[in-house]
């Protein structure tokens, strides 16, 4: 791994985390497998070799506990779902060069080897660990088949991670106040002897190694916080019967004992890259260059970081729930086997629906099967999910905005200036006029092309589109500017110019929109009357002559049309309350059996203290709202300025379906000052409006303190 400037000399892999073989696909899973395909098809646009794969992860407790609720055998539960995945992906052009399976052989054979290479090193030691129990079933419960209040936040939380609260990794024993998942019972806690990865051997490589790793921010600094002081060991075990078995067993191990799912999951990109490179050839792809040091794996031996750079460009696009296995874990396992490490982590935002948290329990969401039945081209979702926002900012999902960004942007810029010109042309002079391209336009074309390759280097997934969108604006501009129409008779020869120009700019723009776009890219590569596919050609492609003759278009992108987006908003809204109906039907059936319960539903306190001295590094402002407007594209969120006597602050605040915009200037608020900003739906936000509960009970004075006093 060479952190040299792509195009290197050095094969790169681009990857995905593995979707859990246990449930259907919606637009929040989606959003990083986009994200990450538009990244490899750039990267390839570049001239960098790349490989993309991933692989449906078939381990683990949540398999294991949906198959028995159906009363299928794992394995056969898990393949049906991969299968599923395995055929939808490529229905929104997300096009793996390789897809497996953590179940298959190359995985299972390389996970056993990586596990050997951390014994054979003395990495991995035994120690005994307390183990939920269900006396009821007489039967350990590793990970989700046990829940429970987590010990480091005090949410509800899964037997191995705090999902609904600090996403941190839980190791077992961990979790407080345990609750069987197989009886409802509790469970009680037993002595195990286990296996753990001894994570404090690098300690010290993992705090250089997050000094030396690209991506996002989240995923560069979050870390560091789980490396600070004794770093925790990672139990690589668990008391079940599927999995991958755990190598060199003693006598006395459990015959259950497998290993831990994030122990197998991510060894399956190394084996996924393998089976790719043995369907091609090492010839045309080299697995062993991009995973291993110098082509081998460096076992017992303690390499230097220089060594990696002869290695390839191992780029992971992951959410941000599992940024500590692939910014800790994963590179610990790498290195005790002898591995290169990974060049980039790139940690994706969450999906929101309508403004409001997807939740699958509730209904809100919209599945990968609602979309594809609605009709709608994949790339259409491709551009809305890849350009929302940020990578690591969350992006919201609702049917209008859809609407609206598909027929402003790709049916009125994009589809209108490719369709005008390429009509034209074709009219007037059966294809492209027969002139060279204007110097201005060149010159344009190139600054879009160092545009293009600039966000690639810089993983600016959103950008990637932006390029296509800017170029056709200024296309949109050029041809209304110079009107080639009433040029026809007047100034032929103009005219010939003008539309010469807009024909090299649409070839250039299916150029730059494939990564991103590349159903339609390849549909337009068509309509041009170019040979070959556009996803074949490299950047510098945009710049060369199109046909000289090509037939008449026909219209790019479609009108998405009002009464069809009502009736899916219908759809969406019908079953989001349904779901709610069914929760707040089991809530009362709770309350009649403990009413006292239901009435005490708060959250619980954080048993952790915090010192004087933490406190007063805590800085609250009485405020006051100035103004309050709606952010575009998110139904919740408010751009407030607040004035806090020093300064008037810009906000971005969850107000919006709480509050009456109009209301809240001149409203009095306690505002936290010194909070990290953070950008929102592109609107930085400085500060944070502090408020109480889910109906967002904004903080205030009990008298009228001056604007700016802080809060003791």
């Amino acid at each position: 791994m060479s952190h040299d400037e792509f195009p290197t000399d050095q094969p790169a892999v681009v990857t995905c985390g593995l979707p859990y073989a246990n449930g259907d696909l919606h637009v929040g899973h989606l959003r990083t497998y986009v994200d990450g395909d538009a990244l490899s098809r750039a990267l390839r646009r570049l001239g960098q070799q790349t490989a993309f794969v991933c692989g449906s992860d078939m381990h683990g407790t949540p398999v294991a506990v949906n198959a028995a609720e159906e009363g299928v055998e794992p394995r056969e539960f898990a393949l049906q779902y991969h299968e599923t995945y395995a055929e939808t992906f490529p229905q929104f052009n997300v096009e793996f060069d390789n897809y497996g399976h953590t179940d298959d052989e190359t995985n299972t054979e390389l996970t056993q080897e990586f596990v050997r290479s951390w014994i054979a090193n003395d990495h991995v030691h035994e120690k005994e660990i307390q183990v939920a129990w269900d006396t009821e079933e007489d039967q350990p419960l590793p990970d989700r088949f046990v829940e429970g209040t987590c010990p480091y936040c005090g949410e509800q939380a899964r037997g191995d991670e705090c999902d609904e609260g600090c996403q941190r990794h839980l190791e077992p024993g961990e979790i407080e106040d345990p609750v069987s998942t197989i009886t409802g019972n509790p469970a009680e806690y037993r002595a195990r002897e286990h296996k753990f990865l001894r994570l404090a051997d690098f300690q010290e490589y993992l705090q250089g190694f997050l000094d030396r790793v690209e991506g996002t921010d989240n995923a560069q600094n979050q870390p560091r916080e789980w490396i600070e002081g004794e770093l925790q060991d990672l139990c690589i075990t668990r008391d079940m019967d599927w999995g991958i078995d755990y190598p060199a067993k003693d006598a006395d191990d459990p015959e259950d004992l497998v290993l831990y799912v994030w122990v197998d999951a991510p060894i399956e990109y190394v084996a996924s890259t393998k089976q790719y490179s043995e369907r091609v050839g090492k010839e045309a792809y080299d697995w062993e260059q991009v995973w291993k040091v110098d082509g081998e794996a460096q076992h017992g031996t303690q390499w230097d970081d220089e060594w990696s750079e002869d290695s390839g460009e191992i780029i992971h696009v992951i959410g941000r729930d599992i940024i500590q296995h692939h910014a800790v874990f994963w590179p610990a396992m790498l290195r005790g086997a002898g591995y290169n490490e990974p060049r980039t982590i790139l940690a994706t935002g969450f999906v929101g629906i309508d403004g409001n948290a997807l939740s699958t329990s509730r209904n809100r969401a919209v599945w990968a099967d609602e979309y594809l039945d609605a009709g709608f081209h994949p790339d259409l979702f491709r551009y809305y999910i890849a350009t929302g926002a940020g990578l690591e900012t969350d992006v919201d999902f609702s049917w209008d905005r859809f609407q609206e960004r598909v027929n402003g942007e790709l049916v009125g810029n994009v589809g209108n200036f490719i369709y005008r010109s390429l009509l034209f042309a074709e009219r007037n002079y059966d294809g492209t006029p027969d002139v060279s391209v204007s110097d201005d336009v060149r010159d344009r074309i190139e600054d879009a092309l160092d545009d293009f390759a600039a966000t690639v280097r810089d993983y600016d997934v959103r950008t990637l589109a932006d390029v296509a969108i800017d170029l056709s604006n200024y296309g949109n501009e050029y041809i209304q500017r110079n009107e080639p129409w009433n040029l026809v008779d007047d100034d032929p020869d103009r005219a010939q110019q003008v539309i010469r120009d807009c024909v090299q700019l649409t070839k250039a723009v299916a150029v730059v929109m494939q990564p991103v776009l590349p159903g339609k890219a390849e549909r337009l590569w068509g309509q041009l009357g170019e040979e070959g596919s556009v996803a074949d050609v490299s950047l510098d492609t945009a710049l060369e002559a199109p046909p000289a003759e090509f037939d008449a278009p026909d219209e790019l992108f479609e009108q998405v049309e009002d009464d069809h987006i009502e009736e899916l908003n219908d759809e969406l809204q019908a079953r989001i309350e349904e779901a709610s109906e069914d929760d707040e039907s089991e809530d009362a059936d709770d309350a009649g059996e403990d009413d006292e319960a239901a009435a005490a539903d708060l959250e619980p306190l954080v048993e952790e203290r915090i010192g004087f001295e933490d406190f007063e590094g805590v800085d609250m402002r009485v405020g006051e709202i100035v103004s309050a407007e709606p952010v575009d594209g998110a139904d919740k969120l408010l751009k407030l300025e607040v004035d806090i006597g020093h300064e008037v602050r810009q906000v971005v605040a969850g107000l919006a379906k709480l509050h009456d915009v109009e209301e809240l200037p001149g409203t009095r608020v306690i505002l936290l000052a010194n909070m990290e900003k953070a950008e929102l739906f592109g609107i930085e936000s400085n500060g944070m409006v502090l408020a109480a509960g889910e109906e967002a009970d904004l903080l205030t004075t009990h008298e009228d303190a001056p604007l700016g006093t802080r809060v003791q």
